[in-house]
Protein backbone atom coordinates (compact mmCIF):
# COMPACT_ATOMS: atom_id res chain seq x y z
CA UNK A 1 0.00 0.00 0.00
CA UNK A 2 1.37 3.67 -0.85
CA UNK A 3 1.78 6.14 2.30
CA UNK A 4 -0.87 8.94 1.21
CA UNK A 5 1.46 11.38 1.95
CA UNK A 6 4.88 9.73 0.50
CA UNK A 7 7.04 12.71 1.46
CA UNK A 8 6.42 15.51 3.30
CA UNK A 9 2.97 16.10 4.90
CA UNK A 10 0.38 18.90 4.12
CA UNK A 11 0.95 22.00 6.36
CA UNK A 12 -0.71 25.13 7.06
CA UNK A 13 2.22 27.61 6.09
CA UNK A 14 1.58 29.98 8.91
CA UNK A 15 4.74 29.46 10.67
CA UNK A 16 7.62 27.45 10.60
CA UNK A 17 8.98 24.84 14.14
CA UNK A 18 10.81 26.92 16.44
CA UNK A 19 11.84 25.04 19.49
CA UNK A 20 11.31 27.02 22.57
CA UNK A 21 14.39 26.45 23.78
CA UNK A 22 16.14 27.98 21.11
CA UNK A 23 14.22 31.60 20.90
CA UNK A 24 15.29 35.48 21.16
CA UNK A 25 15.16 36.68 24.84
CA UNK A 26 12.79 39.28 26.02
CA UNK A 27 10.92 40.10 29.03
CA UNK A 28 7.45 41.69 29.64
CA UNK A 29 6.69 44.97 31.42
CA UNK A 30 8.63 46.09 35.11
CA UNK A 31 10.42 43.10 33.68
CA UNK A 32 8.64 40.22 34.42
CA UNK A 33 8.77 36.99 33.16
CA UNK A 34 5.53 35.47 32.87
CA UNK A 35 2.50 37.18 31.48
CA UNK A 36 -0.56 36.04 32.83
CA UNK A 37 -4.46 36.72 32.05
CA UNK A 38 -8.29 35.56 32.20
CA UNK A 39 -10.03 34.50 29.49
CA UNK A 40 -13.55 35.12 30.23
CA UNK A 41 -15.88 33.66 28.16
CA UNK A 42 -19.72 35.40 28.36
CA UNK A 43 -21.71 33.18 25.41
CA UNK A 44 -25.54 33.12 24.65
CA UNK A 45 -27.13 30.61 22.96
CA UNK A 46 -30.13 30.27 20.96
CA UNK A 47 -33.30 28.74 22.14
CA UNK A 48 -34.00 25.50 20.71
CA UNK A 49 -31.42 24.62 18.30
CA UNK A 50 -27.47 25.12 18.02
CA UNK A 51 -24.92 24.34 19.67
CA UNK A 52 -23.93 24.36 23.29
CA UNK A 53 -22.43 22.51 26.04
CA UNK A 54 -23.89 19.81 28.46
CA UNK A 55 -24.29 19.39 31.87
CA UNK A 56 -25.99 16.57 31.70
CA UNK A 57 -27.52 13.70 28.48
CA UNK A 58 -28.90 16.14 25.21
CA UNK A 59 -32.64 15.89 25.55
CA UNK A 60 -34.73 16.55 22.07
CA UNK A 61 -35.01 20.30 21.37
CA UNK A 62 -36.02 22.80 22.89
CA UNK A 63 -33.38 21.31 25.14
CA UNK A 64 -34.16 23.25 28.67
CA UNK A 65 -32.08 21.40 31.14
CA UNK A 66 -28.89 22.47 28.98
CA UNK A 67 -30.04 25.53 28.02
CA UNK A 68 -31.22 26.66 31.14
CA UNK A 69 -27.46 25.83 32.71
CA UNK A 70 -26.04 27.97 30.29
CA UNK A 71 -28.26 30.69 30.66
CA UNK A 72 -27.14 30.42 35.10
CA UNK A 73 -24.08 31.77 33.80
CA UNK A 74 -25.08 35.14 32.54
CA UNK A 75 -28.00 35.62 34.83
CA UNK A 76 -25.79 35.07 37.88
CA UNK A 77 -22.56 33.38 37.91
CA UNK A 78 -20.54 36.16 35.35
CA UNK A 79 -21.84 38.54 37.94
CA UNK A 80 -20.42 36.42 40.83
CA UNK A 81 -17.40 35.70 38.85
CA UNK A 82 -16.64 40.30 38.26
CA UNK A 83 -17.24 40.34 42.09
CA UNK A 84 -14.09 38.17 42.82
CA UNK A 85 -12.30 39.87 40.15
CA UNK A 86 -12.85 43.14 42.16
CA UNK A 87 -12.04 41.72 45.01
CA UNK A 88 -8.43 40.73 43.71
CA UNK A 89 -8.09 43.77 41.13
CA UNK A 90 -7.66 40.76 38.40
CA UNK A 91 -8.51 42.68 35.25
CA UNK A 92 -9.57 40.41 32.14
CA UNK A 93 -10.28 39.72 28.78
CA UNK A 94 -14.11 39.40 27.98
CA UNK A 95 -14.53 37.01 25.08
CA UNK A 96 -17.82 38.82 23.83
CA UNK A 97 -20.73 36.91 21.35
CA UNK A 98 -22.74 39.85 20.07
CA UNK A 99 -25.66 38.75 20.69
CA UNK A 100 -25.06 39.36 24.48
CA UNK A 101 -26.20 43.38 23.20
CA UNK A 102 -29.23 41.80 22.48
CA UNK A 103 -29.86 39.76 25.30
CA UNK A 104 -28.31 40.90 28.14
CA UNK A 105 -26.00 44.34 27.50
CA UNK A 106 -25.85 45.03 31.15
CA UNK A 107 -23.58 42.22 31.47
CA UNK A 108 -20.90 43.53 28.56
CA UNK A 109 -21.50 47.30 30.33
CA UNK A 110 -20.41 46.01 33.67
CA UNK A 111 -17.14 44.51 31.81
CA UNK A 112 -16.59 47.73 29.98
CA UNK A 113 -17.14 50.08 33.11
CA UNK A 114 -14.25 47.43 34.44
CA UNK A 115 -12.06 48.37 32.04
CA UNK A 116 -11.64 44.97 30.19
CA UNK A 117 -10.39 43.79 27.04
CA UNK A 118 -13.35 42.94 24.86
CA UNK A 119 -12.61 40.50 22.29
CA UNK A 120 -14.87 39.32 19.79
CA UNK A 121 -16.21 35.56 20.33
CA UNK A 122 -18.26 35.73 17.56
CA UNK A 123 -22.35 36.51 17.40
CA UNK A 124 -23.31 33.17 19.33
CA UNK A 125 -21.44 30.10 20.39
CA UNK A 126 -24.68 28.33 18.85
CA UNK A 127 -22.51 27.85 15.44
CA UNK A 128 -19.58 27.40 14.11
CA UNK A 129 -17.91 29.71 11.23
CA UNK A 130 -15.33 27.42 10.48
CA UNK A 131 -17.88 25.85 7.78
CA UNK A 132 -18.84 28.66 6.28
CA UNK A 133 -17.99 29.93 3.17
CA UNK A 134 -15.07 33.15 2.83
CA UNK A 135 -18.05 35.89 2.12
CA UNK A 136 -20.67 34.94 5.09
CA UNK A 137 -17.21 34.57 7.37
CA UNK A 138 -15.81 37.67 6.57
CA UNK A 139 -19.23 39.68 6.97
CA UNK A 140 -19.27 37.71 10.60
CA UNK A 141 -15.65 39.04 11.49
CA UNK A 142 -16.75 42.87 10.13
CA UNK A 143 -20.06 42.74 12.08
CA UNK A 144 -18.61 41.70 15.09
CA UNK A 145 -16.18 44.19 15.15
CA UNK A 146 -18.60 47.48 14.22
CA UNK A 147 -20.82 46.05 16.94
CA UNK A 148 -18.94 45.93 19.37
CA UNK A 149 -17.19 49.46 18.54
CA UNK A 150 -20.96 51.10 17.92
CA UNK A 151 -22.63 49.38 21.26
CA UNK A 152 -19.06 49.51 23.47
CA UNK A 153 -16.67 52.26 21.98
CA UNK A 154 -13.61 49.69 21.90
CA UNK A 155 -13.29 47.72 18.85
CA UNK A 156 -12.02 44.33 19.86
CA UNK A 157 -8.44 43.67 18.66
CA UNK A 158 -8.31 40.00 19.18
CA UNK A 159 -10.42 36.96 18.45
CA UNK A 160 -11.58 33.84 19.73
CA UNK A 161 -13.87 31.77 17.37
CA UNK A 162 -17.18 29.61 18.73
CA UNK A 163 -15.47 26.34 19.52
CA UNK A 164 -12.55 27.45 18.04
CA UNK A 165 -13.77 26.84 14.63
CA UNK A 166 -11.68 28.07 11.71
CA UNK A 167 -11.78 27.73 7.80
CA UNK A 168 -8.55 27.58 5.87
CA UNK A 169 -8.26 31.21 5.54
CA UNK A 170 -9.69 32.20 9.05
CA UNK A 171 -6.05 34.24 9.71
CA UNK A 172 -6.05 35.83 6.36
CA UNK A 173 -9.86 37.40 6.94
CA UNK A 174 -9.10 38.30 10.26
CA UNK A 175 -6.01 40.34 9.56
CA UNK A 176 -7.95 41.95 6.94
CA UNK A 177 -10.77 42.82 9.02
CA UNK A 178 -8.89 44.69 11.43
CA UNK A 179 -7.99 42.36 14.41
CA UNK A 180 -4.68 42.00 15.51
CA UNK A 181 -4.12 39.02 17.45
CA UNK A 182 -5.88 35.75 17.78
CA UNK A 183 -6.83 33.14 20.63
CA UNK A 184 -7.66 30.08 18.42
CA UNK A 185 -3.75 28.42 18.37
CA UNK A 186 -2.65 26.37 21.54
CA UNK A 187 0.44 24.91 20.08
CA UNK A 188 3.09 27.57 22.30
CA UNK A 189 3.74 29.44 25.76
CA UNK A 190 4.57 32.62 23.86
CA UNK A 191 3.27 34.63 21.19
CA UNK A 192 3.62 33.11 17.73
CA UNK A 193 4.04 35.83 14.35
CA UNK A 194 1.47 33.83 11.51
CA UNK A 195 1.92 34.55 8.28
CA UNK A 196 -1.40 35.79 6.06
CA UNK A 197 -1.98 36.19 2.66
CA UNK A 198 -0.71 39.37 0.52
CA UNK A 199 2.47 39.53 3.06
CA UNK A 200 0.81 40.51 6.22
CA UNK A 201 0.35 39.09 9.50
CA UNK A 202 -1.15 38.14 13.08
CA UNK A 203 -0.26 37.51 16.29
CA UNK A 204 -1.15 34.29 17.75
CA UNK A 205 -1.62 34.85 21.57
CA UNK A 206 -1.63 31.14 23.87
CA UNK A 207 -4.88 30.44 24.80
CA UNK A 208 -5.14 27.19 26.89
CA UNK A 209 -7.20 24.27 26.11
CA UNK A 210 -5.54 22.58 29.51
CA UNK A 211 -6.46 25.36 32.27
CA UNK A 212 -10.22 25.75 30.63
CA UNK A 213 -12.89 24.67 32.83
CA UNK A 214 -14.47 23.46 29.87
CA UNK A 215 -12.11 20.60 28.79
CA UNK A 216 -11.31 19.86 32.18
CA UNK A 217 -14.26 20.25 34.46
CA UNK A 218 -17.41 19.09 31.58
CA UNK A 219 -15.11 17.25 29.36
CA UNK A 220 -13.13 15.28 31.68
CA UNK A 221 -15.07 15.55 34.79
CA UNK A 222 -12.45 16.93 37.06
CA UNK A 223 -13.56 18.55 40.21
CA UNK A 224 -13.74 22.20 41.39
CA UNK A 225 -11.18 21.20 43.99
CA UNK A 226 -8.96 19.92 41.41
CA UNK A 227 -9.50 22.33 38.65
CA UNK A 228 -8.06 24.97 41.85
CA UNK A 229 -4.99 22.66 42.52
CA UNK A 230 -4.19 22.45 38.59
CA UNK A 231 -4.47 26.06 38.32
CA UNK A 232 -2.20 26.65 40.85
CA UNK A 233 0.03 24.21 39.88
CA UNK A 234 0.37 24.90 36.40
CA UNK A 235 1.45 28.96 37.47
CA UNK A 236 4.04 27.78 39.76
CA UNK A 237 5.35 25.83 37.17
CA UNK A 238 5.67 27.86 34.60
CA UNK A 239 6.82 30.72 36.97
CA UNK A 240 9.91 28.51 37.35
CA UNK A 241 10.22 27.59 33.75
CA UNK A 242 10.03 30.96 32.62
CA UNK A 243 13.36 32.08 34.32
CA UNK A 244 14.71 30.79 31.20
CA UNK A 245 12.32 32.24 28.88
CA UNK A 246 9.07 34.63 28.71
CA UNK A 247 6.19 32.71 29.14
CA UNK A 248 2.41 33.43 28.88
CA UNK A 249 -0.37 31.54 30.74
CA UNK A 250 -4.14 32.17 30.18
CA UNK A 251 -6.95 30.61 32.02
CA UNK A 252 -9.97 30.08 30.18
CA UNK A 253 -13.08 30.57 32.14
CA UNK A 254 -16.80 30.28 31.56
CA UNK A 255 -19.51 31.49 34.10
CA UNK A 256 -22.07 28.75 34.09
CA UNK A 257 -19.17 26.62 35.25
CA UNK A 258 -16.82 27.98 37.43
CA UNK A 259 -19.71 30.80 38.46
CA UNK A 260 -21.40 28.23 40.12
CA UNK A 261 -20.96 28.89 44.30
CA UNK A 262 -18.68 25.61 45.05
CA UNK A 263 -16.61 25.75 42.22
CA UNK A 264 -16.47 30.03 42.49
CA UNK A 265 -15.15 29.20 46.43
CA UNK A 266 -12.27 26.94 44.83
CA UNK A 267 -11.80 29.64 42.18
CA UNK A 268 -11.11 32.41 44.61
CA UNK A 269 -8.35 30.25 46.72
CA UNK A 270 -6.60 29.67 42.97
CA UNK A 271 -6.78 33.16 41.91
CA UNK A 272 -5.78 34.84 45.21
CA UNK A 273 -2.71 32.81 44.63
CA UNK A 274 -1.77 34.36 41.75
CA UNK A 275 -2.79 37.78 42.93
CA UNK A 276 -0.18 37.11 45.50
CA UNK A 277 2.33 36.70 43.03
CA UNK A 278 1.11 39.88 41.09
CA UNK A 279 1.43 42.09 44.09
CA UNK A 280 4.84 40.74 44.68
CA UNK A 281 6.03 41.74 41.04
CA UNK A 282 6.62 38.38 40.12
CA UNK A 283 4.56 38.60 37.27
CA UNK A 284 2.77 40.91 34.96
CA UNK A 285 -1.33 40.01 34.93
CA UNK A 286 -2.58 41.61 32.23
CA UNK A 287 -4.89 40.84 29.11
CA UNK A 288 -4.14 39.16 25.50
CA UNK A 289 -4.07 42.42 24.04
CA UNK A 290 -1.66 43.90 25.73
CA UNK A 291 0.44 40.98 25.61
CA UNK A 292 -0.15 41.20 21.32
CA UNK A 293 0.66 44.92 21.46
CA UNK A 294 3.86 44.39 23.72
CA UNK A 295 4.75 41.74 21.20
CA UNK A 296 3.78 44.19 17.98
CA UNK A 297 6.25 46.56 19.55
CA UNK A 298 9.54 44.63 20.38
CA UNK A 299 9.26 43.60 16.50
CA UNK A 300 9.48 46.59 15.72
CA UNK A 301 11.91 47.90 17.70
CA UNK A 302 13.90 44.15 16.95
CA UNK A 303 12.66 43.46 13.48
CA UNK A 304 15.48 40.39 13.23
CA UNK A 305 14.55 38.59 16.40
CA UNK A 306 10.85 38.55 15.41
CA UNK A 307 10.25 38.42 11.77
Amino acid sequence: MTARWPERLPTHGRFGYSPITRRPDYAWPNGARLAVYIGFNIEHFAFGDGLGACIGPASPQPDVLNHGWREYGNRVGAWRCLELFDALALPAGALVNTALYDHCPELVEACVARGDELIGHGHSNAERQGAWDEAHERALLSRCRERMQRESGQAPAGWLSPWISESAVTPDLLAETGYGYTLNWCHDDQPVRMRTRGGGSIWSVPYPQELNDIPMIVGRLMDARDFSAMVVDNFDEMREQSRAQPLVMGLALHPYIVGQPYRLRHLRTALAHLARARDRGDIWFTTPGAIASHMQQLAADRPADFA
